[in-house]
């Protein structure tokens, strides 16, 4: 996954700020930390106020969440749904203290995930108590990009390399075009791709704290709509979308490079943390790295994790992302070492983060609750809300390799994820 210059820069400017955070993890290690975590087990009225009163006592409520404030605007949710008829509903449960020690995230995060798989909230939950006992979980965002590239047909090469030597003289006139219709989004760069007598070109953005997808969509449009009014040379039709930027699927060129915002996150874990919290050992976690890889590859799929999508999801529905969008920010590595002092070195890298915390969904009452759990809501947040995805991604990934490493995956789901 190879990074540009001017993004590496980037990355600096983020890490440089954290690394004395990284030193003083080596002083928290083996356990050095309260326990501390959300009350578990018991999904009656009792347990369920319990873990209520926890998170109250820790400055967050959750009056839309838990019924208590009804909504009754409906008028309010024109660009969220057409032909509405009601709401859905979905159980939220919380994980954590996630301990994270990032660029933007800074301290104990509990995580809102909504899902209706049992086991899936107890196996972050657990892997999110592990990292914490040892220290915590780095995650820096490193890059940022929203693409959009449309697609340009001309009557032979020809024609098409005149159209291309024409738009290589406006490329100045570009960020005038993209303020026009956004004040948030900014064009980073243009990409030429060539296809016979097809042209795509790709617009990469970035969008503060938007997902941006809709943002790029309209800066783009307003880009084409210019060189088809003043190009010398005009193509046979032209598109949007070439169905080449990434949007909502899994690509190669997406997980090679960027798109929305490349997160990694990273962990060690002390040999007795591996053993008396996730019961088992870091050879064997590595071991089963190793052979799960090995299986992933030889199923062509792109990047190779255990379950990424599943804490995605569950956090993407409880703060308003577009959980489409799932898709493609799942797709990811992991990596487990067991290291030369007896601790495991785990970490994810997600380069496919297509998240915000404006727009979207993120204005409806429930989300906005979750994403004010975390801290993240509103305008300057999203790079922080990324490096809280990393890091539960991460959770889930430590706790399901410690379940399967050890033969506990199926008692797992038989004890949380089956009716009684």
């Amino acid at each position: 996954m190879p990074t540009s210059t001017d993004k590496v820069k980037q990355f600096y400017s983020a890490i440089k700020n954290i690394h004395p955070l990284i030193e003083s993890i080596k002083h928290k290690q083996a356990g050095l930390i309260p326990e501390d975590r959300i009350p578990i087990g018991g999904q009656d009225a009792e347990a369920t106020l319990h873990r209520l009163n926890y998170l109250k006592e820790r400055g967050i409520t959750l009056p839309y969440l838990t019924d208590e404030q009804k909504f009754g605007d409906s008028a309010s949710l024109h660009g969220n749904i057409e032909n509405f008829v009601g709401f859905t509903q979905m159980p939220v449960g919380v994980a954590g203290p996630v301990h994270i020690l990032g660029s933007e995230a800074v301290g104990d995060y509990y995580v809102p995930l909504a899902t209706t798989e049992g086991a899936l909230v107890a196996s972050y939950d657990r892997g999110a108590r592990a990292t914490r006992a040892a220290g915590g979980i780095t995650s820096v965002c490193l890059a940022e990009g929203v693409q959009r590239s449309p697609v340009f047909k001309f009557k032979n090469v020809a024609y098409m390399g005149e159209f291309i030597s024409w738009v290589l003289q406006q490329r100045d006139k570009f960020p005038d075009l993209v303020a026009e219709r956004s004040s948030h989004a900014e064009l980073q760069d243009v990409t030429f791709t060539i296809e016979g007598n097809h042209l795509i070109l790709t617009f990469e953005y970035t969008t503060g704290d938007a997902s941006g997808q809709n943002m790029v969509t309209l800066c783009t449009d307003q880009i084409c709509k210019y060189l088809i009014a003043n190009a010398p040379v005009k193509p046979v039709f032209w598109f949007i979308e070439g169905n080449y930027s990434g949007d909502k699927k899994a690509t190669s060129l997406s997980f090679s490079h960027v798109r929305g915002k490349k997160v990694v996150a990273e962990a060690e874990l002390p040999k007795e943390i591996v053993t008396n919290i996730l019961k088992t050992t870091p050879e064997a976690m590595a071991e089963y790295w190793r052979s799960s890889t090995m299986g992933v590859v030889q199923t062509g799929a792109i990047g190779a994790q255990g379950h990424v999508a599943n804490g995605l999801c569950a956090l993407f529905i409880a703060t308003g992302q577009d959980v489409a969008c799932v898709a493609e920010a799942a797709i990811g590595i992991t990596r487990m070492e067991h290291t030369a002092n007896d601790s495991l070195y785990v970490a994810v890298t997600l380069p496919n983060l297509i998240v915000g915390t404006v727009g979207g969904g993120t204005w409806l009452p429930w989300q906005k609750e979750g994403l004010k759990m975390l801290g993240c809501e509103g305008n300057g947040k999203a790079r922080k809300f990324a490096e809280i995805c990393a890091a539960i991604s991460l959770c889930g990934e430590i706790s399901i390799a410690a379940a399967l490493s050890a033969g506990h995956f199926a008692m797992a789901h038989a004890k949380f994820g089956r009716k009684k």
